[in-house]
């Protein structure tokens, strides 16, 4: 069973700092891309910053030059480093992966980790 397990959240003041974890059990590498998705209440989730097994990388418009996504294979992780934090930037945060057999992509997520920003 796939499982992915985020750490990393908390509280933190606008401008501060927040690193997110998801360790995937087996090898992160049998994933063709690695995600970070948040999701406000009320709303569905969004795509924040997603890495390829490739490399590639993308961010959403609001994210960029503040978030930096990571991907290490050898600790079967991948990272959200959240700098420059703003209140905007609260919401539960959601690791996402998806392994493609057969030409089938599998989706798979985390439990999600809250992260709040204060003003």
């Amino acid at each position: 069973q796939v499982q992915l397990v985020e750490s990393g959240g908390g509280l933190v003041q606008a401008g501060g700092s927040l690193r997110l974890s998801c360790v995937v059990s087996g090898s992160i590498d049998s994933f063709n891309t690695m995600a970070w998705y948040r999701q406000y209440p009320g709303k569905q989730r969004v795509l924040v910053a997603e890495v390829t097994r490739g490399g590639h990388i993308n961010y959403v418009d609001s994210v960029k030059g503040r978030f930096t996504i990571s991907r290490d294979n050898a600790k079967n992780a991948v990272y959200l480093q959240m700098d420059s934090l703003k209140p905007e930037d609260t919401a539960v945060y959601y690791c996402r992966g998806i392994i493609i057999t057969a030409g089938i992509p599998y989706t798979y997520w985390g439990q999600g980790t809250q992260v709040t920003v204060s003003s």
